[in-house]
């Protein structure tokens, strides 16, 4: 008898349609599926990272985004823009509402009976951000520049609507600092934006508009270039690359009176001379915090006096210990860096706006699954213990988000003598070159004891 049940809930499932069923969305969630990965990533074994990619199990959007990233870090460059492509096409295929309000529907419907991890998974904002951004550094990698400034731009298209969307939500954050005697930073009044603290560095992603602002002005676009260092002057205003890139621009744009405020607020940046060179790093580290699971078993109780268990279960960010890195050492001199961007205050601020509707599907799936009982079981005790023991294990939280990206990004400018260059990154030893009164970019992620590094030469700024 008890077999009865167990296939009428499994063919349930099959019929559903949902295009993320497998076992392990059924059993387990995405943290859990991808632990090896994201160690092998957080230790540095980049090549090991690649041998743990399975070949489904959150959908085309989010699988392949980890391989892009992965293969990215393990200088598999072909193969990560590959990978990005098709996430990026996914993503399209997603938006095109025509296309997918069907399978939309098939797939709430199979989620609100299982769990959220048979949903489509659709990337938040700040994570499309960043595929347009490992986009644009393939293309960088392939002296692209051109193609890489489109990933910019779409990349900003991308951040602009996340900045209208929550508009109220950042106006109520700069009002509550000003009730507080906290008056904006120079780049929220520059460029226009609510002054949020962490809550626009969260919405905002400093990288994404630093990278283009260096890739603007590398082009001669200085207004554009200008635009956009504003804005990361926004989201990150104590740094001191983005506060030089800003002023360089500034000055030869002739924007004499925001040249004014920024000198009055800064102090002016260092022209190179004759026999210099410039350096600009962007510095990654470590890899994003991982959703964990939070569950609850919960009693529901017939009119009979009789008991179903139901497992509720919500995506968390547990407390993880910080390591201490290795120093960045440029020339024998320990360079420090400066914040750029915070993924980890990213993905916990996209888990707080998703968090309500969470709680809602949850507790519409128990009486989903209650009333799915009832009328399967009419009573049978039999039945009533195996949908007990199904609703258990199939219960899982969605931790579904993109595991291998940093946890922080960095940046740093130094004037530095014209010719050889060595940066050292822990044991790794890493050598360029930079012309005379020319701009190198030197991009480097490291995690555990291990880096990526390379560089590219931006001519003269």
């Amino acid at each position: 008898m008890h077999r009865r049940y167990v296939s009428l809930a499994l063919c349930s499932l099959l019929l559903s349609g949902c295009a993320n069923f497998t076992a392990g969305n059924l059993f387990s969630h995405y943290s859990a599926q991808n632990k090896d990965l994201y160690q092998s990533v957080a230790d540095g074994n980049y090549t090991e990272a690649t041998d743990h990619f399975n070949d489904f199990v959150a959908g085309d959007v989010l699988d392949n985004m980890e391989k892009g990233r992965v293969y990215f870090l393990d200088t598999q460059y072909p193969q990560s823009f590959a990978a990005f492509e098709k996430s990026d096409e996914a993503v399209k295929q997603q938006q095109d509402e025509a296309t997918i309000s069907l399978s939309r529907s098939a797939n709430s419907v199979g989620s609100l009976a299982v769990n959220d991890n048979l949903k489509d998974y659709i990337a938040p904002d700040y994570e499309l951000g960043f595929l347009h951004l490992y986009l644009g550094l393939n293309y960088l990698q392939q002296q692209k520049f051109e193609d890489a400034l489109v990933e910019m731009r779409r990349a900003n298209q991308v951040q602009e609507a996340a900045r209208k969307s929550r508009e109220a939500d950042l106006e109520n954050a700069q009002q509550q600092m000003e009730d507080e005697g906290v008056s904006p930073n120079l780049g929220a009044v520059l460029s226009h934006y609510p002054d949020a603290g962490k809550k626009l560095s969260a919405v905002q992603n400093g990288y994404l508009f630093f990278l283009s602002a260096l890739l603007y002005e590398t082009s001669h676009d200085l207004n554009d270039a200008y635009v956009d260092y504003r804005r990361a002057l926004a989201v990150a205003p104590n740094n001191r690359a983005v506060i030089d890139g800003t002023i360089r621009v500034a000055k030869a744009l002739g924007m004499n009176e925001d040249l004014g405020l920024l000198v009055k607020r800064y102090g002016n940046n260092t022209a190179l001379k004759k026999g210099q060179g410039r350096v600009i790093i962007i510095d990654e580290q470590g890899v994003v915090d991982a959703l964990d699971g939070w569950r609850l078993s919960l009693p529901l109780y017939d009119s009979r006096g009789q008991a179903a268990l139901y497992s509720v279960a919500l995506p968390y960010y547990p407390p993880r210990p910080h390591h201490e890195k290795a120093d960045l050492v440029l020339n024998q001199q320990v360079i420090a860096g400066s914040l750029l961007a915070d993924v980890n205050n990213m993905a916990k601020r996209d888990l707080s706006e998703r968090m309500p509707a969470l709680v809602v599907r949850q507790v519409l799936r128990v009486i989903a699954k209650d009333e799915l009982r009832k009328t399967t079981t009419q009573g049978n005790d039999i039945g009533s213990l195996v949908f007990n023991i199904w609703n258990t294990l199939t219960e899982q939280p969605d931790t579904r988000s993109w595991l291998t990206l940093p946890a922080q990004v960095d940046a740093m400018s130094h004037v530095v003598s014209a010719g050889e260059q060595t940066l050292q990154v822990g044991q790794k030893s890493y050598t360029f070159n930079v012309p005379d009164e020319g701009t190198t970019l030197v991009w480097l992620s490291r995690q555990g004891d291990n880096a990526t590094i390379w560089h590219k030469q931006l001519g003269k700024l």
